[in-house]
């Protein structure tokens, strides 16, 4: 199913897959002088991680026995370090309150605004409710960002992993400034985009921010192999995963434009991005729709995705926890092996869950995910 059978198909045709990470290339800073987009503003003050409003916002059965929830809207950087606008809530447990904060990085929810974990009435997947709770059952305050873009002004950069990183880190800033029995420690906990984004975070985490101390991260089932899935995913049910990401880029690349790989068919679906979520998206964009005007995305466009998604290019700083379902179709294990592989010499658990499949993953790991934090916020 989906990406499972691209990826067979991806490795009977010859595809190499391997174990080295690719070279880092970081995103250039801005040029000095130059206008920052609509959707940015410079600032002196206030600081990231700076609470710009809050609110009390309902829970949705399981999670309002548990918490008491504020929705924020806080402040972020980009990629450029341009001061920007993001939202998300900010989750107290009811009992047993401790110090400590998790963020619960989310999975692909869409890029429109209305697919904002933090604007739903359910708020976060089943699994990821699930997920969250247990969280909350320990007594952590949970921190869950929406990522810039969504329910914010600009285009979301999806799957950008610094963009994800950077509001992940501000979010636990964010709720510390909400509640000033927090300490500096803090952990993360992520599924997919977010399982992506918590590795990011890791590597952001001692330069990005020298105040709070990351005690580890968790990725489940992570989004990497950036080439590999450019690949494969073209003529297959996951071509709207790829038309997010190639509209993701264009928001921190303005010169990569959609319309110049995108067929008249796929630019068409435009509304469906900026309307739908996921569920909408991927139906939109399924065959017989013909995504790619070459079938085969260029390699420039493959190379800078991969500079921006994929994780494993500079070193971890904290230990990371990457839990992996043997029968994800979504995120094919394959690939988090080979991620696996790439962040070595890192201190680095890896759990693989057999006939698991990509949500599963979440909900059969709470147990084992909230004894590692534990562990880690311990130690």
């Amino acid at each position: 199913m989906l990406i499972t059978r691209i990826l067979a198909a991806t490795l009977s045709g010859g595809v190499v897959l391997t174990a080295a990470a690719s070279p880092a290339t970081a995103a250039s800073p801005a040029t000095v002088g130059e206008p920052a987009p609509p959707h940015v503003f410079q600032w002196t003050s206030p600081e990231p991680g700076t609470v710009l409003s809050s609110q009390p916002r309902a829970l949705p059965e399981g999670l309002r026995q548990l918490a008491r929830a504020k929705q924020i809207k806080y402040a972020t950087t980009d990629v450029r370090g341009n001061g920007i606008f993001a939202s998300g809530l900010v989750l107290t447990p009811l009992r047993n309150k401790k110090n400590k904060t998790v963020v619960w990085a989310h999975g692909t929810t869409g890029i429109a605004d209305k697919c904002a974990p933090s604007v739903n009435d359910d708020v976060f997947w089943n699994e990821a409710r699930i997920a969250v709770a247990s969280l909350l059952e320990r007594g952590w305050t949970v921190a869950a960002p929406d990522y810039p873009g969504l329910g914010t002004a600009g285009p979301h950069p999806y799957l950008i992993g610094n963009s994800e990183g950077r509001s992940i880190i501000d979010s636990v800033r964010a709720a510390r400034r909400l509640d000033d029995d927090l300490s500096r420690q803090y952990a993360v906990d992520g599924h997919s985009q977010g399982g992506q984004g918590t590795l990011f975070a890791n590597q952001l985490a001692g330069t990005y921010d020298k105040e709070l101390q990351l005690r580890g991260t968790v990725s489940i089932a992570p989004t990497s192999q950036t080439r590999v899935l450019a690949e494969a995913i073209p003529n297959t049910e996951g071509q709207g995963f790829m038309a997010m990401a190639l509209y993701g880029l264009n928001a921190v690349e303005p010169s990569f434009k959609p319309e110049a790989v995108l067929t008249e068919a796929a630019l068409d679906k435009g509304d469906v991005l900026k309307q739908g979520c996921l569920n909408e998206v991927l139906a939109a964009y399924a065959p017989p729709l013909k995504l790619l005007k070459d079938d085969k995305l260029p390699e420039a466009w493959v190379e800078k995705l991969a500079e921006y998604v994929d994780p494993a290019q500079t070193p971890l700083t904290a230990p990371a926890f990457v839990v992996q379902g043997t029968d994800d179709a979504i995120v094919p294990a394959a690939l988090t092996d080979i991620l696996v592989e790439q962040l070595k010499g890192a201190k680095v658990r890896y759990d693989k869950l057999p006939g698991r499949d990509h949500d599963q993953a979440v909900v059969d790991s709470t147990d084992r995910v909230a004894a590692w934090i534990g562990q880690r916020f311990e130690q």
